[in-house]
């Protein structure tokens, strides 16, 4: 059975909400220098736009944020405290590349190891939190690959915690902003560290080196990325009007192009997208008859806040349908699913989202039962 729902649905305001069913790629056409790319919204998942999303690259620095959730899962466990000291092993100390100049034999706080990570890119710092929480860069990399496997990260091999070229230590595009989404949704006590535009360690002062901090747009986070083999990347995160954006590029030729670029396609993506909340949770969006209940209908409700990503020209083109097989038999207990709600614009796919009982509908006595079949014999009702 299926009822067309009202425009209004259509027509109601946009909301800040992480979904509880997957959203559907929807690439839209957009062209970029990156050699790989994606860009999405972060609360409902949906694809903006995608290039070469799934194609296993060397990600360089941009492999650190693997390390730093691990830290972040340590912290929040109470595994770990941002005022424990930790050793800087003779490794440590040689890493080449960038640094946050730790000396051999110190012992740093964890809190200013972070800031070595995330704000100087600190290759250091990586190896002396992958020491101290697997007794070896190795072990390290191991549990990263198995931690990333659980977190969904499908095309991701790690074989360090820093990022140095290795033939074997890859990721893709998606994997990465699928891990930028999990830092964002499951550290917000650490995530505001992303942000600092510089800090100090034994005098020596570096800024972050993350771009779009420095430009009026809204950034907030992630990290860059750079090697000769891999050329110059980004995974960032931008929040505007209570909407957030993810993008991930990699193979840029410069770190301008890479600045640009990315400030293109986040621009872009707010400009020509929306969040579109089409039902709040627990709303009533139709009715089912009941048989052989003590009520004749039991509501459909929305099962969790429905909200979808559109481009802004085909919102007024959104449309909704519900679909259930009824009667339902009673007894109807609140929450059990009954029906579908099918969302429907213009340009794509068809999005389906589960509608749930809003009420308990108990079955009737015997009287009752006896009465709806003598109407269902004589009156076909």
């Amino acid at each position: 059975m299926t009822t067309m729902l009202s425009r209004r649905l259509a027509a109601a305001a946009a909301g800040l909400v992480l979904m509880a069913w997957a959203m559907p790629s929807q690439a839209a056409p957009i062209e970029t220098s990156a050699d790989h790319a994606i860009l999405l919204d972060y609360d409902t998942g949906t694809v903006l736009m995608e290039k070469l999303p799934d194609e296993p690259v060397h990600p360089a620095s941009m492999s650190k944020l693997m390390t730093l959730y691990l830290v972040f899962e340590k912290l929040k466990h109470g595994e770990m405290k941002l005022d424990d000291t930790l050793p800087v092993s003779e490794k440590a100390w040689r890493m080449a590349g960038s640094k946050m100049f730790v000396h051999v034999g110190d012992r740093v706080r964890v809190e200013d190891l972070l800031r070595g990570v995330i704000i100087q890119s600190g290759n250091d710092a990586c190896v002396v939190f992958a020491e101290a929480i697997a007794g070896s860069e190795e072990a390290f990399a191991e549990k990263m690959t198995e931690r990333g496997r659980e977190l969904g990260l499908t095309h991701s091999v790690f074989k360090n915690a820093t990022g140095w070229p290795d033939p074997d230590h890859m990721m893709s595009v998606r994997d990465l902003a699928t891990l930028s989404r999990h830092i964002i949704a499951d550290f917000p006590e650490y995530y505001p560290l992303f942000s600092e535009i510089n800090f100090t360690y034994n005098g020596i002062k570096q800024g972050n080196r993350n771009p779009l901090l420095y430009k009026n747009m809204n950034v907030d986070g992630l990290k860059t990325g750079h090697t000769d083999e891999a050329g110059f990347g980004l995974a960032a995160s931008a929040k505007r009007d209570g909407r957030r954006l993810i993008l991930v590029v990699h193979g840029l030729s410069d770190v301008n192009a890479r600045s640009g670029e990315a400030e293109r396609l986040l621009e872009w993506g707010f400009r020509e997208f929306e969040d579109v909340t089409v039902a709040k949770a627990g709303q009533q969006l139709q009715s089912a008859p009941v048989w052989l209940g003590t009520a004749a209908e039991v509501p459909l409700a929305a099962a969790s806040d429905l909200v979808v990503t559109l481009p802004r020209s085909t919102r007024r083109k959104l449309s909704a349908a519900v679909h259930f097989d009824g009667p339902v038999p009673a007894p109807v207990h609140k929450g059990d699913r009954l029906g579908t709600l099918v969302i429907s614009a213009e340009g794509m796919p068809p999005i389906e989202a589960p509608l749930v009982a809003g009420a308990d509908v108990a079955k009737t006595g015997m009287m009752g039962r006896l009465v709806a079949n003598l109407k269902h014999l004589f009156l076909g009702t």
